[in-house]
């Protein structure tokens, strides 16, 4: 997950200011430029990081 918000930050202007997590989900503290609206921001971070867990655990997809 780390490795994604990375590569987030940098393909993006959004930065990470902490990540943090409770039983079954994720919480990230982010702060960005000005230009990017608040949904657009969820919208990257949530797309980028679902594809990502869906295809390194294909049996969260399945439960969801």
């Amino acid at each position: 997950m780390k490795e994604t918000c990375l590569e987030i930050s940098q393909r993006y202007e959004i930065g990470f200011v902490e990540i943090g997590n409770d039983e079954d989900h994720v919480h990230f503290l982010v702060q960005s430029a000005p230009t990017l609206a608040v949904n657009r921001i969820v919208t990257i971070i949530k797309s980028i990081t679902a594809r990502e867990i869906f295809k390194t655990h294909k049996e969260v997809k399945k439960i969801l």
